[in-house]
């Protein structure tokens, strides 16, 4: 039995909706999932390597920011490049940001903000692949040929408490987040739903509808018994390791740990309340919840910032209000709690958008430059990195690929990215071939 998880989020320019799949193998007698999502951590485990504890927060905005509307505004541009925002200053001396964004001027000092990152993939799938997999892809509108980096954390540290998944999605996976060759046990694993819903549930941690736990708790006794005579002929021991897999699995289901993890009811309040109660705000603290309890990484999707028409009024209405509120609400919380330097966070999309305002009052494609945020981790605070020049065309100084961001992400975690893995035609596929970690913020 084999239960597919499909996800549907938010559509673009190219009329593509992004989709991804959640595949895990259910157990026999049980029809519980989530086994193969284990097994990277026995994996990670028995390496043997030294690792940095840390875990990863990615929030994902899919369809491209308008850095000049954002990050990195241009008051002194001609009008028809520099937009409708004025900026306001930020608690990082002589930093501005977006009028709309003043939440997030307040905790400035606690990013590394890189201005002049650089790319030249102007199309939505292919330059998502690259940013969430740090390859060019071979074709246009690829499906992961090569890992995603979330997969790839998973299953070289596997998730930081036994019994969680290594990583998760919330509320879905942006599409080229999977797992490629290293296998479906290494996909994301995908909430569903509203986090922000009063019936919020994820339905992947559920039992099935017809059968209780405890009818549960019988089968899984049930198969151990049926099992003993096939274990005793064992001699290799293989079915003895999927026994232990199977328990993490049933463990999984049926674990109050887990359980209260997702659940955001058991949240203050008022903490509810800070990160905004909307889908971007309460997928953010559930970020949080799910990191502090033991995930390893958490990609928050946070798509449709694609603004080819009317740029201003959608970012004034939706996108930067929520974005501010919970963005600045996470940093906050993982300071508050001792988290921050624990917990490595990175912002972007796959580009940014143009200087020059289009026909429609939006803004095209534009990955010549455009602004990445990280925070925690251990890297350096209240940074300003590069710059654009006069009209936010290009770097003016200091380019900055997308694999420097990664490698320096592969730094931190203390992840080896020349280390290679077997493709399916069974080449060698180094984890990052390109890129040096940032010196200037390690």
């Amino acid at each position: 039995m084999m239960i597919d998880v499909a996800s549907g989020t938010y559509g673009c320019c190219d009329g593509i909706t992004r989709r991804s799949f959640l595949k895990a193998g259910a157990l026999m007698f049980g029809g519980m999932t989530l086994s193969g999502l284990l097994r990277r951590q026995a994996v990670a485990a028995a390496a043997g390597e030294p690792t940095k504890d840390l875990s990863v927060i990615l929030v994902w905005q899919g369809g491209g920011p308008s850095h000049l509307d954002m990050w990195d505004l241009k008051p002194q541009a001609p009008a028809e490049f520099r937009g409708i925002f004025n900026p306001i200053p930020s608690n990082l001396g002589g930093y501005e940001v977006c009028e709309l964004m003043p939440n997030i001027a307040k905790i400035c000092d606690k990013l590394t903000i890189l201005r002049s990152v650089t790319h030249n993939d102007g199309g939505h799938e292919s330059a998502s692949h690259f940013l969430l997999t740090g390859y060019e892809p071979t074709n246009d509108i690829p499906s992961n040929e090569v890992p995603s980096y979330g997969s790839i954390v998973a299953k070289e540290l596997g998730a930081r408490r036994s019994g969680f998944p290594a990583y998760v999605a919330l509320p879905t996976a942006p599409r080229s987040s999977a797992a490629a060759y290293l296998g479906v046990g290494n996909n994301p694993f995908e909430t569903q739903g509203d986090p922000n819903s009063d019936k919020f549930n994820v339905r992947n941690l559920k039992a099935p509808a017809n059968i209780s736990v405890d009818r549960l708790q019988n089968r899984h006794a049930m198969l151990k018994r049926f099992d003993t005579l096939r274990r005793d002929i064992d001699a290799s021991g293989v079915i003895g390791g999927m026994d232990a897999f199977s328990q993490q699995a049933f463990d999984l289901v049926t674990s109050p740990r887990v359980q209260d993890a997702f659940d955001l009811s058991k949240e203050d309040k008022k903490i509810r309340e800070s990160y905004g109660r909307n889908t971007w705000g309460q997928s953010t603290l559930l970020a949080r919840r799910l990191v502090e309890a033991g995930v390893r990484f958490v990609t928050v999707n946070q798509g449709g910032w694609d603004t080819h028409n009317n740029n201003f009024e959608e970012l004034k209405r939706n996108k930067l209000p929520n974005f501010d509120q919970s963005f600045a609400a996470l940093i906050e919380d993982l300071h508050q709690r001792g988290q921050l330097e624990r917990t490595l966070v990175l912002v972007w999309g796959e580009f940014g958008r143009t200087p020059r305002i289009n026909n429609t009052a939006g803004r095209d494609h534009w990955p010549n430059v455009f602004t990445v945020v990280m925070a925690g981790g251990g890297l350096k605070q209240g940074i300003v990195l590069g710059e654009s020049d006069a009209r936010a065309e290009f770097p003016k100084e200091r380019p900055i690929s997308p694999q420097d961001v990664l490698a320096t992400m592969y730094h931190q975690l203390g992840i080896n990215r020349e280390k290679s893995y077997r493709n399916d035609a069974d080449r060698p596929v180094e984890i990052l071939n390109y890129g040096k970690p940032i010196q200037e913020i390690i």
